[in-house]
């Protein structure tokens, strides 16, 4: 059992504010004094990263698609451990699901397996007393759900806010704030630089948080929320360990070089990638490093691995295309057959070139970008043996790219899927895709990671 007071945050549908209020809560609690945890429902890696910017410590997906159903709340815990109170923001509206399957995947189902109350953010500047029609059936649609009450969004005026918290009085539903259209401003960096802005912890960021903290803090009722989410009974099962289920053998011998060196592309506000990452990876034995590829000019010292989660952004091709010194010191570790793992534009990185911009040059194939975003679960088999998983093995990942790489596969591609060419590349240690996989979903990817660099170290080791 985990014991964390804790809210869930959804809407009717997008657009509602709810990423603007769930951000502004936690740092409006972390202003306070407050232990904070920020989740985001589904595979937005973004989302989280900006989550974690504002609550101090890092952000988390909650994604049963891509981890299972029933380590959702093992993972929550495992990422609230220790905190006065965690904020899950939801994805699209309360019971939507992009893959069809709202009963695991939607926000509904994760704020039931997590048994945690929701606070639904509406949305109410061309909306009357129909809101509480509208709230009203969210909370009747599904017995099991818990809607605590609602935050009104973009409220016109004094007058309007009155008949809107009239309407809702009248069908029970408490409301725990109303903000002006003006009060939450799109303050935030454009989405098209991804994580960027949170793994440098640039300035505008950093700012724009605050702002949202402040707005927050200036028109929603903390204690009543914090009041309401400590009222949350705890959540069922374990939390989530990265430790391997099987220890090795304390009495047994320590391997040569028991503590590779693994460089994960970040930066000091967090890594491209699932946090959980770099945790398995230390749970296996690794020595985890952080460099940045848009900044650093070399891979940590004695780098045995090297790790590029699908956080980095396609827009930055230029700053990784001119950072050459370090394009040639990945270039020299592949070839070197110790592992590469590259997700998402860290593919495009491995390329040739991008958009006519010298990238590393270990694969043979040429990245461009094109209109239109290329976004979906990908049920997916391992063609060929690598590093990250033998062949035949399956898994569930998630794509969101707009760039292509052509060929879109190697002579010995990562993956297949039904209803869709081989894609990826596997080549001496090299594992490259834009097929993104969270390792939490696949038990033991961190020690064969861990053990695959070690015996690279130790092959190309001098005599």
């Amino acid at each position: 059992m985990t014991v964390v007071p804790r809210l869930v945050l959804s809407a009717p549908s997008s657009g509602h504010g709810t990423s603007a209020v769930a951000l502004g809560l936690l740092a409006a609690f972390a202003e306070r004094g407050l232990d904070v945890a920020g989740f985001k429902v589904g595979p937005d890696q973004v989302d989280a990263g900006y989550l974690g910017l504002a609550a101090g410590r890092p952000g988390r997906t909650l994604d049963a698609r891509l981890v299972g159903p029933e380590r959702v709340p093992a993972l929550f815990g495992h990422g609230a451990a220790g905190a006065g109170l965690a904020v899950v923001q939801g994805t699209m509206g309360l019971y939507d699901s992009v893959a069809g399957q709202p009963e695991t995947e939607s926000t509904a189902a994760v704020a039931i397996a997590l048994r945690s109350p929701v606070v639904l953010v509406v949305d109410v500047a061309s909306m009357g007393q129909s809101v509480a029609a509208l709230v009203h059936g969210f909370r009747a649609y599904d017995e099991q759900l818990w809607l605590g009450g609602v935050i009104l969004n973009r409220v016109a005026s004094p007058r309007h806010e009155a008949m809107l918290r009239e309407a809702l009085d009248d069908v029970g539903v408490p409301v725990y704030g109303a903000v002006r259209r003006h009060e939450l401003p799109p303050v935030l960096p454009a989405r098209r630089h991804g994580l960027a802005p949170v793994v440098g912890r640039d300035a505008d960021a950093l700012r724009a948080v605050r702002r949202l903290g402040e707005a927050v803090a200036a028109t929603l009722d903390l204690d009543r929320l914090l009041t309401l989410a400590r009222s949350a009974p705890p959540v069922p099962g374990e939390p989530w360990s990265p430790e391997p289920a099987e220890p090795a053998d304390p009495s047994g011998p320590v391997p040569a070089g028991a503590s590779p060196v693994i460089a994960v592309a970040g930066g000091p506000g967090g890594d491209y990638g699932p946090v959980e990452t770099a945790e398995l990876l230390r749970a296996a034995g690794a020595e985890v490093v952080r460099f940045d590829p848009l900044r650093d000019e070399a891979l940590p010292a004695g780098a045995a691995a090297l790790v590029v989660g699908g956080g980095l952004p396609e827009s930055y091709a230029e700053q990784l295309s001119a950072n050459r010194r370090l394009c040639i010191a990945v270039a020299e570790l592949a070839r070197t057959g110790r592992p590469v793992l590259a997700e998402g534009t860290g593919l495009l990185w491995l390329a040739r070139e991008l958009d006519g911009l010298p990238m590393c040059g270990v694969l043979d194939a040429v990245g461009a970008s094109r209109d239109g975003v290329v976004v979906g679960y990908r049920s997916a088999t391992a063609r060929t043996d690598s590093v990250l998983a033998p062949a035949g093995a399956t898994v569930v990942g998630y794509k969101e790219h707009r760039a292509v790489l052509t060929p879109r596969a190697g002579q010995a591609p990562a993956w297949s899927w039904d209803g869709g060419a081989p894609e990826g590349f596997v080549w001496r240690g090299v594992h490259a895709s834009q097929l993104m996989v969270h390792w939490a979903g696949q038990p033991g990817v961190g020690a064969r990671v861990v053990a695959a660099a070690r015996a690279a170290a130790t092959l190309v080791a001098p005599a």
